[in-house]
């Protein structure tokens, strides 16, 4: 395994920050990396957003399993899935991830459209609110994508994310039990499987202390722990948000913008020179952000993007097995990779 990943950490929302200077720093950081942190300092979502979700996510976790299982999730990718229930690995993985998640597709008027766990009702509009947040900062850093790419034009990639249009963007909270709780582990399972983000960038936030993250590093071809508190960025009031580069973005720019695969490990009890570890519960919140379903993938008006396609000589070879453009819209891919994942689900389907 290679060292703690080294990730730039970015401030977006900096008091006169040089906006065509952050843009370049976030194209750097997606270029080399496919990660970056962006300084969590509650100018766009704050401290007590992000705690929220985590007590609503507890409480979910923590209701009687019936109520979970009204709520069992869907082709439309949205509802309760159980331990085992994902495979994000399925050519590699023995059994199915250890963990249990909750995804939530749109609110209307502070409402859930979906079936929702009773015991988090009286919640729905602070869901709402900072599921609106999530994505209001990925489309802030899909115009600073857009400025430092120099595309044309620069809120190209906002415009294909409207909040209103139909798209596969999911809130999502995640649970994963601690090892003394699923003896079944054995030594080569992991906690959610290797894989890359489905759609245009990802908003991870995380607990202090709660190891797992592991990135393949696109520079070793190892796996290297991505701490929850970098070094920089202990006093601050939270956690960094963790952002990463998903395969749209990536199909986007001919792989310019590395799509990076990820998993969750079972860590050692403490992960070398981060003091964080694996033996507790592992909560995580993440909103994975969609453009809308219609939405070609074409490469974008760049000549940045352009020249690397020319250097290249097309899509950038990574370990990403998704980096090769297979479908035509942001549902197609979607449906392709929910359908690998989700092997049960669509098991019937396959027999037709």
């Amino acid at each position: 395994m290679a060292g703690t990943a080294k990730i730039p950490i970015i401030d977006i929302s900096a008091e006169g920050a040089d906006q065509a200077q952050v843009a370049k720093e976030l194209v750097d950081a997606a270029v080399e990396y496919g990660f970056v942190y962006i300084k969590n300092a509650g100018r766009d979502i704050s401290a007590e957003q992000i705690e929220n979700a985590f007590n609503v996510s507890r409480t979910l976790f923590s209701s009687p399993l019936e109520d979970k299982q009204r709520c069992k999730i869907e082709k439309n990718n949205q509802g309760w899935s159980g331990m085992h229930t994902e495979t994000l690995d399925p050519k590699t993985q023995r059994v199915g991830d250890f963990k249990e998640g909750f995804n939530f597709g749109a609110f209307q008027d502070g409402k859930a459209t979906q079936p929702i766990p009773q015991s988090i009702v009286p919640r729905e509009a602070q869901l709402a609110a900072f599921r609106e947040a999530c994505h209001e900062l990925c489309r802030k850093l899909l115009l600073l994508f857009g400025i430092g790419l120099g595309v044309s034009p620069p809120d190209f990639f906002t415009a294909a994310h409207s909040p209103t249009a139909a798209s596969g963007s999911i809130l999502r909270f995640l649970y994963y039990p601690p090892p003394a709780h699923t003896p079944t582990a054995q030594p080569t399972d992991v906690r959610a499987g290797a894989h890359s983000d489905y759609g245009s960038i990802t908003l991870l936030f995380r607990l202090r202390g709660q190891a797992g993250l592991e990135l393949l590093s696109p520079q070793s071809n190892a796996w290297a722990p991505v701490p929850v508190t970098p070094p920089g960025t202990e006093a601050d009031a939270a956690p960094p948000i963790l952002v990463n580069i998903g395969d749209l973005l990536s199909y986007w720019t001919n792989g310019l913008l590395r799509s990076t695969v990820h998993r969750v490990a079972f860590s050692p009890s403490a992960t070398e020179g981060t003091g964080e570890s694996s033996a507790d519960p592992r909560y995580s919140v993440v909103y994975f952000c969609h453009p809308a379903d219609a939405t070609p993938l074409a490469p974008v008006p760049s000549e940045r993007v352009r020249a690397f396609r020319k250097e290249e000589g097309g899509a950038a070879q990574d370990t990403n097995p998704y980096a090769e453009r297979k479908v035509l819209t942001a549902a197609e891919h979607l449906q392709m990779r929910l359908q690998a994942s989700y092997l049960q689900m669509y098991a019937d389907d396959k027999k037709k």
